[in-house]
């Protein structure tokens, strides 16, 4: 593994093959024109990602400590511009639980802060006015039954 070995976007989306593949995960360089056979979700995963950044599409999948290990097995080189983190910190489950954490943040349901009289109130005012409409069109012969 040579992470000295920098790369820009365009030089990585020219190994986009079956032949030659090379994906950006977090930054890293990855060639995994060797893998490919023994991708177990299939090559046609990895080389819809060739040439491209596919960090977003590995970290959906949730991959297992092996499958990352295997990042830095077959890493070739880093994206120039891209900060890379140390090989232990790359993947910490309190990063994940962070993010978790801000999407279950989202579900939570507030107390309302309306009085529960008001509630009834919204319900009962528009029913009241609809029978006294009624009340008043059928005593005065508008409204037939």
């Amino acid at each position: 593994m040579d992470t000295k070995r920098m790369f820009t976007l365009s030089q990585v989306a020219q190994h986009k093959s079956k032949q030659d593949c090379w994906i950006i995960i977090h930054g890293r360089v990855i060639d995994v024109t060797k893998f490919l056979e023994e991708h177990p979700g299939g090559e046609e995963v990895l080389i819809e990602s060739a040439g491209k950044d596919a960090t977003k599409e590995f970290d959906d999948i949730g991959h297992s400590k092996a499958a990352k290990n295997f990042l830095f097995k077959y890493q070739i080189g880093c994206l120039q511009g891209c900060k890379i983190q140390d090989d232990d910190n790359l993947f910490t489950d309190s990063f994940k639980e962070s993010i978790k954490a801000k999407e279950m943040e989202a579900f939570v349901i507030k107390e309302d802060p309306k009085p529960k009289y008001l509630t009834f109130v919204e319900y009962f005012v528009p029913l009241l006015a609809a029978a006294l409409f009624l009340y008043y069109r059928y005593f005065t012969g508008a409204l037939q039954l």
